[in-house]
């Protein structure tokens, strides 16, 4: 595919937190070759889950776009505050996770959006357990941001790529931007689509 940010193919990865989105990218990292992955949970605060795209668009997206390395201050969520500044050259494909990563602002930059297909109470399920009970009001606060989000910006209806688990890896099938072919599937690591 050809470059959609600078030098950059961006590849979004976006779902329901605790769809798996952050497992999958780095699976599909791995696969290729290495590829970097921006966590939008460094990018977004306790104060702003989803006002963060002015913060992303100086610090990230416009170095890229002019092939610069890109320089940002992941979020510290337990002291709650930002970190040390991390550097971010430009690389071939780069792929962006997270609740969000496929919000209209960002979405002409993506080479391809993949949408993590897991249903919603599921996710917030799994991120539940996950976080255990010392972080439920957290996750009380995170459901009503999250529904108020993708209720403004839905981000499935224009995924190019559904992303299903199953028990022995990956299947994918066209998304609503994406043209219907023949569900692949990925298992063991091998068949992710090539950047």
């Amino acid at each position: 595919m050809p470059p959609s940010l600078g030098p950059v193919r961006l590849i979004g990865v976006d779902g329901h937190a605790g769809s798996g989105k952050s497992t999958f990218a780095d699976r599909l990292a791995s696969a290729l070759g290495g590829a970097p992955v921006l966590h939008l949970d460094d990018v977004a605060t306790h104060e702003e889950p989803f006002d963060w795209w002015g913060r992303l668009r100086a610090q990230v997206v416009e170095p890229l776009a002019a092939g610069r390395p890109a320089r940002w201050a992941p979020y510290d969520w337990v002291e709650r505050r930002f970190g040390p500044e991390r550097v971010l050259e430009p690389a071939a494909v780069l792929i962006v996770e997270g609740v969000g990563a496929g919000r209209r602002e960002l979405r002409p930059y993506l080479a391809r959006l993949l949408w993590m297909e897991t249903a919603r109470t599921t996710s917030w399920g799994r991120g539940r357990n996950r976080d255990g009970h010392e972080l439920s009001d957290f996750w009380d606060g995170w459901e009503r941001a999250e529904l108020a989000h993708f209720a403004g910006d839905p981000s499935r209806p224009f995924a190019d790529t559904l992303v299903h688990q199953s028990g022995t890896g990956y299947e994918w099938t066209s998304g609503a931007a994406e043209t219907p072919r023949t569900p692949p599937s990925l298992t063991q690591g091998d068949g992710l689509p090539q950047a």
